[in-house]
């Protein structure tokens, strides 16, 4: 029987039921009905244990399928236990009971003589305390004993006895008929399957906890068994288990196998069929509508509680997931076989569908199997079905004809497994096919550098080990696995960028200028992951022309060219789609890539002000990659988290995230992951108004009047520096670092470096009109809206400047638009800090809030875009809106603002005084 406990989960109303019929005065009957496994048996059980509380005498009965047609045969297990209290009946009940249970010859008597002596029975049984009948499967109950007790069911009312009958809806019971009262037992809601499976099976990862409860649907008995089973298969194979019909245990197996196997032939094969094909389920990871194989002539299987049909569309469809999934494993290997050539064929038109089929009817060697399997895999890649890709290259590898394309295929699968997080089974595919020789193989280098990096951070022993590969493979002229070369000049770029150390790149670029042209997409890679300062001019054009067709890329192509995006400063751009995809990757493809998808996410939501997202986007990224064992993502998340805490004030999170980042990267060599960390401390301490602390951060990561080669937070990390500098009296020091940034010629690089540039310039200039003019040009680029901090920084900067000055009235409007813009943001400290500025000026810290307050965060956004110039259209592709929401955001502006023009927006953002309201805006459409 299912565990009372399993049962007890989502089932209130159920128990309330339960308690009102065991408490109730008298007697009486309930059949509980509901699908196998719902958790009808473990209500029983609850019942029996409230009956027993309640001095209940409770006899436990259970029907048993193999004695279903022997008359009596479960009336004599309900009885027997009371036939000692036979002795207080009269002869004619006695002698009933005799002819029955075959203690007497003769005719057994008629079903109200026999059922009359059983409640003669039954009351003499619970003359000393109530009596509660519990009889579980009743189904299964011969045709005699379920007319006896029907009869006695009817006839309980006034009397000490009760009883209960759960009966099995998927399945014809001679009680049917019966006309005793019943209540239906559903299957589980979705919220209580899911708290059964959470409590029963703690800590499943997403993709079994997703199958389980998709297959169960509600079902206790699957939810309670079908876990160990799925991670069980899915430890055993390299293949991903088939969504459409998980391995189930013999207890479940059984609950349909009689049904299935006592179908006709026909029947059978129809519904094996469907099951391959995943009728009456949804295919995992399917976009579009899917045309599935529609069964023909089953209605055999309906009358027996297998299918039932669609009233929509007149379809078969099988009853639970669970039949589906008893039908594929009850068929024979051959008979599967047959089946997938058959769906094959009615599937010719879809590339990954009969490519599926064929490879599973599929014994012998084949090149077109193999070459179909080829390219559904890539096609199931690009639209997040890596884990798919791995099984089908792995069996395309099975099925090819010679050595040479075998080699491939196990090299392309092993690649696509290091990316869908499954690392170890890549080791073993590489491991399958030794190169000659007894040399390690260019795949083998792949999966285990992969493995080293993302598990350990390890950036030294990679290094050496592929370039080692691509110099070996580059002497053999190569062109005999260009793709492999290309994966790995990609994955040396990828160990550089980490490690971030000018030697180790230097090599880097020296080796792949020997080899010749790089592929495009490689030449991006170089030139923005290594030095944005140094090789960083015009490459944002060529990183746009390459993301033109995103949807046609692999998943990890994608993420790189988003990866060079955010080094650009244009990963905005392209955030939508990989929010699109994101969580399709981390379900069932390329996991390492999603979570990488996550980190450009959040970088680009705290860099445009959504930090509460920001936050939540990387816990996520860190749950991910520990549940993985990645701990170079784990700490690059911790990095990033701890920038953001940082940010809102958290001093003391970010510095103890700063410490754990530091403690791992440092001794690894990882340059990339302890600039993250210093850039943390610089903001920490900047927030802190620990401006010498702050200083000392940020020259450890660039001289100042310089930027290192090779640190990627050098250039980032500009206005940090200047900042410091100019608080503690270090003028000359602040000066050469922003005159080294027009030097570099950092503007023209990207919209965020061009903004650093200017707020930089604006806080070292010598004269008011050069200060004056770098703020407006910082205030008035495109992009500005894109990077509210840093503008509410320059904003501050230079109230603060003027304020000295003497500029009265236009130091307030400078610094109360910064103080509301970090308000916004969440940035308390530096609000604070700006709204003390404030007080000299005569603005009480409540007047330098309350105006600008009045915008919400993405009015605010849409109203400096506005300010800017851009039109409504343009406004919407930065912020990916349409133009009528644009519009409609203005109207709502405009009155807030107390103006009727777009004209007067600038001045309306930053003045200090209040605001009239009440006149109609006239020009948002625009």
């Amino acid at each position: 029987m299912e565990s009372c406990a399993a049962a007890m989960v989502g089932r209130d109303d159920e128990q309330a039921r339960l308690f009102s019929f065991v408490a109730a005065r008298g007697g009486g009957s309930l059949i509980l009905r509901g699908e196998t496994g719902v958790g009808k048996s473990a209500l029983l059980a609850h019942a029996a244990e409230l009956a027993e509380r309640s001095e209940h005498e409770v006899l436990r009965v259970t029907g048993v399928e193999a004695e279903s047609e022997l008359p009596y045969a479960g009336l004599h297990q309900f009885l027997y236990p009371l036939l000692a209290h036979a002795r207080d009946l009269d002869e004619g009940a006695r002698a009933a009971f005799d002819a029955v249970f075959g203690q007497r010859a003769g005719d057994p008597p008629s079903v109200m003589t026999l059922g009359i002596a059983v409640l003669n029975l039954l009351g003499a049984a619970a003359r000393e305390r109530p009596l509660l009948l519990v009889l579980d499967d009743g189904q299964w109950l011969d045709a005699a004993s379920a007319e006896v007790c029907g009869f006695v069911g009817r006839r309980l009312t006034g009397s000490a006895v009760k009883m209960l009958i759960a009966l099995r809806a998927d399945i014809p019971s001679r009680l049917d008929t019966a006309a005793l009262p019943e209540t239906t037992i559903p299957p589980l809601s979705e919220q209580a399957a899911a708290r059964l499976l959470d409590q029963r099976h703690p800590g499943l990862n997403a993709r079994t906890r997703r199958l389980t409860l998709e297959h169960a649907r509600g079902n206790a008995l699957a939810l309670l068994e079908l876990p160990a089973y799925i991670v069980g298969a899915a430890d055993t194979s390299d293949e991903v288990i088939d969504e459409l019909a998980v391995p189930l245990p013999k207890r479940l197996q059984r609950l349909y196998s009689g049904r299935i196997t006592a179908l006709s032939e026909t029947v059978r094969a129809e519904l094996l069929k469907g099951a391959l094909d995943g009728v009456g389920a949804r295919a995992a990871a399917t976009v579009g509508p899917v045309s599935r194989y529609r069964m023909r002539d089953a209605e055999e299987a309906v009358r027996v509680g297998l299918l039932e049909i669609d009233l929509r569309t007149g379809d078969f469809m099988f009853r639970h997931p669970l039949v589906r999934s008893a039908v594929v494993q009850l068929a024979t290997p051959n008979q599967r076989r047959a089946a997938h050539a058959a769906l094959a064929r009615v599937h010719h038109a879809d590339v990954e569908r009969r490519a599926k089929h064929l490879a599973a009817a599929t014994i012998d060697p084949d090149e077109q199997v193999a070459a179909a399997l080829e390219a559904a895999a890539e096609s199931a890649t690009r639209r997040g079905g890596a884990m798919a890709a791995v099984a089908w290259l792995t069996r395309a590898a099975q099925l090819s004809e010679n050595h040479e394309d075998r080699s491939r295929r196990l090299g392309d699968a092993a690649f696509v497994a290091g990316h869908a997080a499954r690392l170890g089974q890549a080791q073993r595919i590489v491991q399958s096919d030794p190169a000659p020789g007894g040399n390690e193989s260019p795949a083998a280098v792949l999966a285990s550098a992969y493995s080293a990096l993302y598990e350990d951070g390890d950036v030294r022993t990679s290094h050496r080990r592929v370039s080692a590969a691509i110099e070996e493979l580059s002497a053999r002229g190569a062109r005999e696995q260009p793709e492999v070369l290309v994966r790995l000049v990609n994955l040396l770029l990828a160990i550089s960028q980490y490690a971030g150390d000018a030697g180790m790149w230097t090599s880097t670029r020296d080796l792949l200028a020997g080899m010749g042209e790089l592929p495009p997409h490689s030449r991006i890679y170089r030139d923005s992951w290594s030095d944005v300062v140094r090789h960083g001019a015009g490459v944002a054009p060529r990183v746009e022309s390459a993301a033109a067709r995103l949807a046609e890329l692999e998943p990890w192509d994608v993420t790189r060219l988003a990866v060079s995006s955010y080094h650009l400063d244009i990963a905005v751009d392209y955030r939508p789609h990989l929010q699109r995809i994101v969580d399709r990757e981390l379900e069932t493809g390329a996991v390492a890539s999603g979570i990488v998808m996550l980190h450009l996410i959040m970088l680009d939501q705290t860099s445009t002000g959504e930090w509460d997202e920001a936050e939540r986007t990387g816990l996520r990224s860190l749950r991910r990659a520990v549940d993985l064992g990645y701990d170079l993502f784990a700490q690059q998340s911790r990095g990033y988290l701890a920038q953001l805490a940082a940010l809102r004030g958290r001093l003391d999170e970010a510095r103890e995230l700063q410490a754990v980042v530091d403690s791992w990267a440092r001794p690894r060599g990882l340059g990339f992951l302890t600039q993250a960390a210093d850039a943390a401390g610089t903001t920490a301490a900047l927030t802190a108004g620990d401006f010498e602390a702050a200083y000392l951060h940020a020259i450890g990561i660039t001289p100042p009047g310089e930027f290192a080669p090779y640190a990627y937070q050098a250039s980032r990390s500009l206005l940090d520096l200047v900042e410091a500098a100019v608080h503690t009296g270090r003028a000359e020091e602040a000066r050469a670092h922003a005159a080294a940034a027009w030097e570099a010629g950092l503007p023209a690089i990207s919209p965020r470096l061009a903004i650093l540039t200017f707020g930089a310039t604006a806080m070292t200039a010598d004269d008011d009109a050069r200060a004056a003019d770098m703020v407006a040009r910082a205030e008035s680029h495109p992009s500005a809206a894109r990077f509210p901090f840093e503008l509410a920084r320059i904003r501050s900067a230079h109230g603060l400047r003027l304020r000295h000055a003497n500029s009265r009235t236009t130091a307030r409007h400078y610094l109360s638009a910064a103080a509301a813009s970090f308000d916004r943001l969440g940035a308390a400290a530096w609000a604070e800090r700006t709204r003390t500025e404030l007080g000299p000026l005569g603005v009480s810290a409540a007047g330098a809030a309350a105006e600008p307050a009045t915008l919400t965060w993405q009015e605010r956004r849409i109203a400096d875009l506005a300010a800017a110039g851009l039109t409504n259209k343009e406004i919407g592709v930065q912020l990916h809106l349409s133009p009528r929401t644009v519009g409609s955001h203005l109207y709502r502006i405009f009155p807030k603002l107390g103006i009727t023009t777009r004209a007067a927006l600038r001045d309306a953002l930053t003045r200090d005084t209040p605001v009239p309201e009440g006149r109609a805006p006239d020009s948002a459409q625009n």
